[in-house]
């Protein structure tokens, strides 16, 4: 029998062996404790220890390994609580593929939008039957933009019912059909009709990618692996974004522009063929009754380790969410309204909250008009636009690469210092920087706008950008996850639709100004921070539950009534979790 240091999956560092133990209990590993094991004979006369490591300082959790040694005398480190690894790694990265086509969809539309909707490169010219822009009001562009987030609404509404049935991988696979027949009637368009049709049966893939990719990471993930995989679509969404902008600068005129909204067609014929060499969620495989295939997937994303532990777990937690002994499954108004078992609705309104404010940040209007705001703030002349790249599409083109490494930051420092904290500064943060924006425009200071803008992708994305994909998944137990995430989905789509419509309208209207309401609505966010939002840092769903259950109220500050949370057994864990 050997302890297995969990703070390095390869390494395995033998140490004394603990004295015999009998009727103990493994507890959750996502619940901080001193140091505990269970250690046992099996069948085959293999013996187990479960070890936490802990800080030398404070106690804190670190880690959990479970080390078997069969009567070979060879050790095998449990899968449960490995880090990730490279085989785990590169099947997320295939299956991110789709979230960055997302982003390549909704920031490819960004630099050549004077071009296609003002005819900035030149008067209307046709060539082999296609023009080279289709000039349009701002209201109608407006429109034109908006339709790729009302469409990625339709396709959340369907995807979680269609991953379920067809699997997440599959659907992944099929889901490809959308972004190349949208990207085909994008570069084909010649009236406007076409156009709009085409960017919103791609924002149908980037709906149902926004769901499926979400899931499959989430569950072909280790428990240590999941905060990180957790931030990772938002991440690849964002490459996306930067890679379209960077492409965009060489694609940006008549009729190349046209070749920009094609990429998105070989990127998911790409992502297709990559597919085949990634396995099904080993969770889904389980819910057919697909057992052999399951395991076979489960090794396949844990390459070296002994998954036998992982896959009991995996049977139990899909047997007992079909035994017909449990109560049925809570209804979503029955979940928002607090008439479940353990009232929710304080919680539920976090989740909501949090993806609404997301897209009334303004960030969105920056990925998407970026471009035409700047020209307007430098004054660039119908001849300085025609001079492909202007300094406005090159001060655009960071914007995306920029909020990238803020993500990657984000996600580092996130476990550090907890959710509350980083949406509370990230937040403030942007509040300032939206004013910054407004002074530099009122006062009309190009670089003022230009470097605030910056700041301002930075601080957002860096926290309250990504954290909102997370915090369904650490707030809500599993019997409510479902619905409330595609509620929050369908949300967050409609508001990006309304942000992506009103966007240039306010920009013709207020001028200066545009980013006036964001400055409140990124304050409402510090506020809600402040008060309002729970901590999952080192806490289970069900320590999470049992703290903040009941109505919406003030959780901290000065306002709030603050009680400490109820012990809770085994039995409780189990039901909520």
């Amino acid at each position: 029998m050997a302890f297995v240091d969990a703070s390095d999956d390869n390494t395995c560092n033998p140490v004394e062996n603990p004295p015999a133990q009998t009727n103990t209990t493994i507890l959750s590993p996502q619940r901080p404790a001193s140091i505990f094991h269970i250690s046992g004979s099996s069948a085959n006369g293999s013996t187990s220890s479960f070890i936490s490591t802990t800080s030398a300082n404070n106690g804190k959790y670190k880690g959990y390994a479970i080390s078997e040694t069969d009567e070979r005398g060879i050790s095998h480190v449990d899968s449960r609580y490995s880090r990730l690894n490279r085989p785990l790694l590169l099947c997320a990265i295939v299956a991110a593929i789709s979230s960055i086509n997302y982003g390549w969809v909704i920031g490819s539309i960004n630099i050549p939008s004077l071009v296609i909707e003002e005819c900035s490169g030149g008067p209307e010219t046709w060539t082999n039957g296609f023009p080279s822009c289709i000039p349009m009001s701002s209201t109608l562009w407006g429109l034109v933009v908006g339709l790729t987030p009302l469409g990625a609404w339709a396709g959340s509404m369907f995807s979680g019912i269609a991953a379920d049935r067809f699997g997440r991988k599959r659907m992944l696979m099929y889901n490809n059909a959308f972004y190349v027949a949208g990207a085909l009637l994008s570069c084909t368009a010649t009236p406007i009709a076409q156009l709009s049709v085409g960017r919103f049966v791609s924002g149908i893939g980037c709906g149902v990618a926004a769901n499926v990719v979400s899931t499959y990471n989430s569950e072909a993930s280790t428990v240590r692996s999941r905060g990180f995989l957790g931030g990772f679509q938002q991440l690849m969404i964002l490459l996306g974004v930067f890679f379209s902008q960077v492409v965009s600068i060489g694609l940006s005129d008549a009729p190349l522009w046209r070749v920009l909204f094609a990429i998105s067609a070989a990127i998911a014929i790409g992502q297709t063929l990559l597919l085949f060499f990634i396995p099904e969620s080993p969770k889904f495989l389980v819910s057919k009754g697909k057992l052999e295939e399951s395991q076979a997937a489960l090794q396949k994303l844990r390459k070296g380790l002994d998954t036998s532990m992982e896959f009991d777990d995996l049977l139990t937690t899909v047997e007992a969410s079909k035994d017909d002994s449990q109560p049925p499954r809570p209804s979503m108004w029955q979940v928002v309204s607090g008439k479940t078992e353990i009232d929710l609705r304080h919680l539920v309104f976090s989740v909501l909250f949090l993806m609404l404010s997301q897209q009334w940040s303004g960030t969105k209007g920056v990925i998407f008009y970026s471009t035409e705001v700047l020209s307007e703030t430098f004054h660039l002349s119908d001849e300085q636009i025609k001079q492909i790249p202007t300094i406005a599409q090159l001060v655009a083109l960071g914007i995306g690469g920029v909020g990238a490494l803020a993500v990657i930051i984000g996600m580092h420092i996130l476990d550090k210092v907890g959710r509350r904290s980083v949406v509370i500064v990230s937040a403030l943060a942007s509040t300032i920087c939206t004013a910054l924006i407004v002074v530099g425009s009122k006062l009309d200071i190009g670089p003022v706008v230009a470097t605030a803008m910056y700041l301002f992708n930075f601080v957002f994305q860096a926290g309250a950008g990504f954290i909102p994909y997370l915090c369904a998944s650490e707030l809500l137990p599993y019997y409510a996850l479902g619905s409330i995430s595609g509620l929050a989905t369908s949300i967050n789509c409609l508001m990006l639709f309304i942000v992506s419509f009103i966007f240039p309208i306010l920009n013709k209207a207020i001028g200066a100004y545009l980013f006036v309401p964001f400055i409140a609505t990124n304050f409402v966010t510090f506020l809600f921070g402040v008060f309002m939002m729970p901590e999952a840092k080192g806490k289970s769903i069900t320590e999470v539950v049992d703290e903040y259950k009941g109505p919406v109220r003030f959780v901290a500050g000065p306002f709030s009534k603050r009680r400490q949370p109820e012990s809770t057994g085994a039995t409780f864990d189990a039901k909520i979790d």
